[in-house]
């Protein structure tokens, strides 16, 4: 990768996964399959690749794994796929953070785009009115906070090539996909610009849910998060190790929370 995240990490070639670089922890990722993304899209019948990405979970250089054990944080490493699922890019399942035991809080997530480009969709809610939606499109080295129990997917943009990205998340971390399951997917589908056309990604509406407006943006910056976009979130957090300690402790920044922006 061109961006270096503040840790030796390559993304082989044509793959899903990742070659850790020496004093760096991480797992084999694991794969998820096009049928784990089928609730969630606009045409769950559709064709695309399989596995659609490759995720792995507790990633860092060994000499801060156990600090980051005891501060209940983690970062997640990810590539996703070229192609397209059906009209849409290629993408995450939607859901929301389960509450973490430890805090009590459903835990936000702090994303950095390392590789392709991103748009991190973003809605208040699961229910029938979703609330405030926002779909944040993201470049090499951008960074953007989803709030707590804020439902959200993350997307790749371009699906000529793959997209890779970190995200800073609680370590006990848990998916709820009930509300998007019920309602097929989240209140607004990106639908890909018909073959021939270079137009961007495009919005269409869950009819499922109450009429809602969609905010598409770029991220904005977050000081009351003490965040600085000019270095990664892996140093900012070796710089100083509570500068993301909000990840997994969400209350201590619980002013933030209410009218945040994405």
């Amino acid at each position: 990768m061109k961006f270096h995240p503040g840790f030796e990490l390559r993304i082989p070639d044509h793959k899903l996964s990742f070659r850790y670089g020496a004093g760096v922890f991480g797992p084999i990722p694991e794969m998820r399959r096009l049928d784990e993304i089928r609730p969630s899209l606009r045409d769950p019948g559709c064709d695309g690749p399989d596995p659609v990405y490759g995720i792995a979970m507790d990633v860092c250089r060994e000499e801060h794994h156990e600090d980051l054990r005891k501060r209940m944080l983690l970062l997640g490493a990810v590539v996703f796929a070229s192609g397209k699922l059906g009209e849409e890019p290629v993408r995450s399942q939607g859901h929301i953070h389960t509450a973490a035991p430890h805090s009590g809080w459903s835990p936000p997530e702090l994303f950095e785009i390392w590789e392709g480009s991103a748009i991190i969709y973003a809605q208040e809610t699961a229910d029938d009115d979703p609330g405030r939606c926002f779909a944040i499109s993201a470049s090499v080295g951008d960074q953007v906070v989803v709030p707590p129990g804020w439902a959200h997917c993350v997307i790749n943009a371009d699906p000529s090539r793959r997209m890779a990205f970190g995200a800073w998340c609680d370590r006990e971390y848990g998916f709820d996909y009930r509300g998007v399951r019920a309602h097929g997917g989240l209140a607004w589908f990106p639908l890909l610009p018909q073959k021939g056309k270079s137009s961007p990604i495009h919005w269409v509406r869950n009819p499922t849910y109450l009429s809602s407006e969609l905010t598409v943006k770029t991220p904005s910056p977050y000081p009351a998060l003490g965040l600085d976009s000019s270095v990664s979130i892996y140093n900012q957090f070796v710089k100083c190790p509570n500068a993301i300690q909000w990840v997994s402790e969400p209350a201590r920044v619980a002013g933030v929370w209410p009218n945040f922006v994405p």
